[in-house]
């Protein structure tokens, strides 16, 4: 049987490459946590079979993956729901980081009417970034699969429409559902709110955080620079 692992990023996909737990491992290396998010016509066309279209690098989703990686099952010329047929059984390996849930969610979106493909998509959450570890370990790993479902495919929908929505209220009401069934979905969707600009402070956990770790560092370094003036002085009379 023909098995392709699909990754959340790829760094993980490298890893799964090499530990030899597929025929092909490939990734998606979109960013939906910062930035603007692309249009879902720029999202299709990259999946789609190379063009005259994918005149950029980075515009067709196999750019970045080596010549013979899909060697016996096409070239890099494919597109994604081509290459997804070739396959008897495909698994998503989804790390627990937001940009990997959100890419999650986005394919399970985009997957959601392809019947023929969804019946043979399973999912295994990581609890850590699978590259954060060997090759050699990671095909030990013993790691639950778990078949792709309605249930899963209408719980991503939501979540990936949420995201795009124009104002932050529609992912804040998912807080307020049951999730377990994406079990990294909740801390992700949470540590990515705490992102938005606080009413105090008009500032992101992450900016706050660096707010403070220079004021700390300030501190330190004029006491630092107090402490040498001093001795100086001291030296000098």
């Amino acid at each position: 049987m023909s098995h392709l692992i699909l990754a959340t990023n790829y760094l993980a996909a490298d890893t799964l490459r090499q530990s030899g737990a597929a025929n092909i491992a490939l990734s998606f290396c979109m960013r939906f946590v910062f930035g603007q998010l692309p249009s879902a016509e720029q999202l299709i066309m990259g999946l789609e079979r190379r063009s005259a279209k994918h005149c950029n690098p980075g515009d067709h989703w196999l750019d970045e993956v080596c010549r013979d990686c899909l060697e016996g099952f096409g070239t890099r010329d494919i597109g994604f729901f081509e290459l997804c047929a070739k396959f008897d059984s495909i698994e998503v390996w989804v790390d627990p980081q937001p940009n990997d849930q959100l890419v999650l969610v986005w394919l399970l979106d985009l997957l959601r009417p392809y019947k023929e493909i969804t019946t043979k998509l399973s999912l295994v959450h990581t609890d850590d970034a699978v590259t954060k570890y060997h090759p050699e370990s990671v095909t030990k790993w013993k790691l639950p699969l778990f078949k792709v479902t309605d249930s899963h495919l209408t719980m991503a929908s939501r979540v990936w429409h949420a995201w795009r929505a124009p104002t932050p209220e529609p992912c804040f009401d998912l807080l307020t559902k049951d999730l377990t069934i994406l079990p990294r979905l909740r801390p992700a969707l949470i540590a990515m709110l705490e992102e938005l600009p606080g009413r105090t402070t008009g500032l992101g956990v992450s900016q706050f955080g660096m707010l403070g770790f220079g004021r700390r560092w300030y501190r330190a370094a004029r006491g630092a620079l107090g402490s040498r003036g001093h001795v100086r002085q001291a030296g000098g009379r």
